[in-house]
């Protein structure tokens, strides 16, 4: 079993910079996928941003170019580093950890419970 500890969330002004960071423990599984979700309210759960432990990253659409991930493999912990922030980038951002092999009771597909950025004008 994985759990993660979320933390970084908070309120910044439009244009602003906040980082986030997830912490993943437990024993038995390797972690070997690290990203960030999020959801608006009234909206679709969406990638943010999510890398490998061999380093391949990918971004969704919305944030290529302003945020950058990074994974400390020996750590278990991903950062989300978000710039010039966007009033839409407001919402309920999840850490999320794949992990193997798969476990029986808890599955390989984990989430933190969410930390809320909100952005101001």
């Amino acid at each position: 079993q994985v759990q993660l500890v979320e933390s970084g969330g908070g309120l910044v002004q439009a244009g602003g910079s906040l980082r986030l960071s997830c912490a993943a423990s437990g024993s038995g599984q390797t972690v070997i996928r690290m990203g960030w979700y999020r959801q608006a309210p009234g909206k679709q759960r969406e990638l943010v941003a999510a890398i490998s432990s061999t380093g391949v990253t990918n971004y969704g659409d919305s944030v290529k170019g302003r945020f950058t991930i990074s994974m400390d493999n020996a750590r278990n912990t991903v950062s989300l580093q978000m710039n010039s922030l966007k009033l839409e980038d407001t919402a309920v951002y999840y850490c999320n950890a794949l992990a193997e092999p798969f476990d029986p009771e808890y599955g390989m597909d984990y989430w933190g419970k969410g930390t809320l950025v909100t952005v101001s004008s």
